[in-house]
């Protein structure tokens, strides 16, 4: 056991927090404390960046009208994206896919500009910008489960669009739309696990040893 290790009731809250951690698109309309919204914000701006480049930008929405429009706009794509998914087109538009009109706190987390500067880490891929951004949002995520907030990523979104909206830089780039706030409850498993729209993958066909599809034995 290593003295690094956290105490057993710290560990089974981070796991805890873990596992219970879902995207939720149904919420109260009660605020959230400025205090609280923070925080949070604060535990997303401490997640690990490659380089150290903190690539995160978030836009919190308090226009009525641009909430209004951003939801437009998810809704336009939302379907657009049922279309492309042809025989599951009725099954998809049953799916409740967003909050936008009913969270407390209505965010767009997108990637900075001027990116192609940091270069420490990202001379062969680029897109670890994408993934430090994707940390910060899960460093949101589990936070605001452990502070016993809902939170839902929308990606359902044309970026053109969003930037426009928002006045972005050009080489900036919209990532999620996160819709945060209070919730009546948690949902027992993914959503749409439980509107099976899909399960969850065995772990061990998912981790591999040496070489692609090379079962691993000792994880």
């Amino acid at each position: 056991m290593t003295e690094h290790r956290y105490s057993d009731a710290e560990r089974a809250a981070l796991y805890r927090a873990i596992y219970e951690r879902r995207d939720m698109r149904h919420f109260l309309p009660d605020p959230v404390e400025p205090e609280l919204l923070r925080r949070l914000l604060d535990a997303a701006h401490h997640a690990p960046s490659v380089g150290f480049m903190q690539p995160w930008r978030f836009i919190q929405i308090t226009a009525h009208d641009l909430r209004a429009r951003l939801h437009a706009l998810v809704e336009q794509e939302r379907r657009r994206t049922a279309k492309a998914l042809h025989e599951r087109e009725d099954e998809f538009m049953k799916l409740k896919v967003e909050g936008i009109l009913d969270c407390a706190v209505l965010m767009v987390a997108a990637l900075c500009d001027r990116r192609e500067k940091a270069v420490f880490g990202r001379r062969t891929l680029p897109e670890m910008d994408l993934a430090s951004l994707a940390c910060a949002i899960q460093n949101l995520w589990l936070a605001a489960r452990a502070e016993g907030l809902g939170m839902g990523w929308v990606s359902l979104f044309e970026p053109e669009d969003v930037k426009q909206l928002l006045a972005m830089p050009e080489d900036s780039h919209p990532v999620a739309i996160l819709c945060l706030g209070h919730v009546e409850r948690f949902y027992d498993k993914p959503m749409l696990e439980e509107a099976h729209w899909a399960q969850r993958m065995p772990l061990d066909d998912l981790l591999f040893e040496n070489r692609w599809n090379g079962r691993a034995a000792n994880v």
